[in-house]
């Protein structure tokens, strides 16, 4: 393994965005450290990466919700060799059906430990690491549902306007000690979380549906990518050390801009779009 390669963390790697990210550092050779909580699913990942060229790819099996767990791994793997990137993109979601008018409070916290409790949990081992150093780069994993609140996700909305929020406080704080922080704001990437995520359409926006991959259901994901697409938008961002990195832009600026305007007038419009997002199999006690 070369020197000059890249020390790469990253959480939720195996699969979705966190594989196919873990993909793309491998293809240029990097030094990975892969966190998952299904170790065939995780191990299978680090094989892909050995084979793209991955100068390793260590493996951990591990709940982002276990703060002294999380510590151990991060700081056990940062001296044994630097971590230059760290990715916290780790994550679930949960939701309502058009009956459902409260999400089941269990699920609901077990989602916020994940979401927010398990981001810190990855982040804040690496900071004075990182600081000491300084050098570093965190890459935070939000959403355009932490942009603008939608009624099916209550809970998943605010879980992720927390971590951009946090995002964006560390990146002012961190970045005289020369640690970079990105906040990642993707849409609709196809992955087995976004799979099950029902979005109907108006019958007047019938030419817009796609076929969702769940048993035919009609379903409208707006421009969404592959994970091999936002794998490639990421690793970008990240290399041009841009502080946001949201995708697709005229996405992300629809829901800034859904934010100024009436709240009375986007929730009328966001009702015309009923969604269906499964509950999170997660509790709070699990």
């Amino acid at each position: 393994m070369a020197k000059s390669a890249v020390r790469v963390l990253i959480t939720g790697a195996s699969s979705g965005i966190g594989r196919a990210l873990a993909l793309a550092y491998a293809r240029e050779g990097a030094s990975l450290v892969l966190l998952g909580r299904d170790a065939e699913r995780l191990e299978a990942a680090a094989r892909a990466c050995l084979a793209a060229g991955a100068g390793e790819a260590e493996t951990h099996v591990a709940d982002v919700r276990d703060r002294e767990a999380m510590a151990c791994i991060v700081q056990s793997a940062h001296e044994k060799r630097p971590i230059d990137i760290l990715v916290a993109n780790a994550g679930v979601a949960t939701g309502l059906s058009p009956s459902q008018l409260l999400e089941t409070p269990e699920a609901v916290r077990a989602m916020l430990k994940i979401n927010v409790e398990g981001v810190f949990n990855t982040v804040e081992p690496a900071i004075l690491s990182m600081c000491a150093r300084k050098s570093g780069r965190i890459a935070i994993v939000g959403s355009m549902a932490g942009v603008r609140a939608l009624p099916h996700s209550p809970a998943y909305c605010a879980a992720k306007a927390c971590v951009h929020m946090w995002a964006d406080s560390l990146r002012a704080q961190l970045a005289a000690h020369g640690v970079h922080v990105a906040l990642i704001v993707p849409g609709y990437v196809k992955t087995p979380m976004s799979a099950r995520t029902i979005v109907k359409t108006p019958l007047s926006a019938r030419t817009l549906l796609k076929r969702s991959a769940s048993a035919g259901v009609e379903s409208w994901q707006p421009s969404a990518m592959s994970d091999e697409e936002a794998a490639r938008i990421i690793k970008n961002g990240l290399d041009r050390r841009r502080n946001v990195i949201a995708f697709p832009r005229y996405m992300y600026w629809a829901m800034r801009l859904f934010s100024l305007l009436p709240a009375a007038l986007v929730d009328g419009v966001m009702r015309q779009f009923p969604a269906e997002v499964p509950e999170t199999p997660e509790r709070e006690n699990s």
